[in-house]
């Protein structure tokens, strides 16, 4: 089986870690997928290690990791291998992958077209 995280940064203010949580809610439910949970670098829970310890507990034995970052900065290059690497030791039966960080997927211009049409017509 195979589970998805959603995984952020993370905040000090709750309401922006709240915020991640509702777009995984949101997904997994528009996706129709069951093993899903939200993950954060720092500031907030639950870590990487925990998300990936429920999802394993439920019977995942593939776990795809979905950064929530616009770009692949320092954090992606050089944190998030580290932690799955170090995750891959602990969960043996588990396969850990990566997808790309929202950097260059099409839809990122239309959002952007969006915000600026929303803003233009006030």
């Amino acid at each position: 089986m195979t589970g998805l995280i959603v995984f952020a940064h993370g905040s000090s203010v709750a309401s922006a870690n709240e915020a991640v949580a509702r777009v995984t809610e949101r997904m997994a439910a528009e996706g129709g997928y069951f093993l899903v949970e939200t993950a954060y670098l720092e500031l907030a829970q639950p870590d990487l290690r925990e998300a990936v310890a429920r999802l394993a507990a439920r019977g995942a034995n593939r776990i795809v990791v979905l950064p929530y970052f616009l770009t692949l900065g320092i954090h992606l290059q050089r944190d998030l291998p580290r932690i799955v690497a170090e995750i891959a030791g602990i969960h043996e039966g588990v396969r850990i992958e990566v997808t790309e960080p929202l950097d260059g997927h099409p839809s990122l211009v239309g959002i952007l077209l969006d915000r600026a049409a929303s803003a233009l017509r006030t």
